[in-house]
């Protein structure tokens, strides 16, 4: 049986929420330098999930791991989209983290 599955909602969601955290933290999502350190930060804690500044204890740093989870989510919903045969993607915010973690990621670099 075929599943339903609203990605446009899905993205519009995820949407709301990394600029919610991205308010908190004062990302200025067209500032591609700073949100491409935000991707290595988020890639670092997709790897090294033992790190310190991965169990964070304070607010700001929470939002920060918070974020880090929306964009693993947001990498899955484009996944499940795509397999399905749609283009699924948020608003400026969305693909801006998109485009960053794209380009931070060592796995496309080559590297592990």
């Amino acid at each position: 049986m075929p599943s339903f599955e609203d990605y446009g909602r899905e993205a519009l969601d995820i949407e709301r929420e990394i600029v919610r955290k991205g308010l908190v933290l004062g990302i200025d999502w067209a500032d591609s330098v700073a949100v491409r350190q935000l991707a290595r930060e988020a890639l670092k804690c997709r790897n090294l999930p033992d790190d310190p500044g991965c169990r964070p204890t304070d607010p700001q740093a929470r939002a920060k791991l918070d974020l880090f989870g929306l964009a693993q989510l947001m990498m899955t919903v484009m996944r499940q989209s795509a397999d399905e045969g749609l283009h699924t993607h948020g608003g400026p915010a969305w693909k801006a983290l998109a485009r960053a973690l794209w380009h931070e990621n060592p796995e496309r670099r080559g590297e592990r």
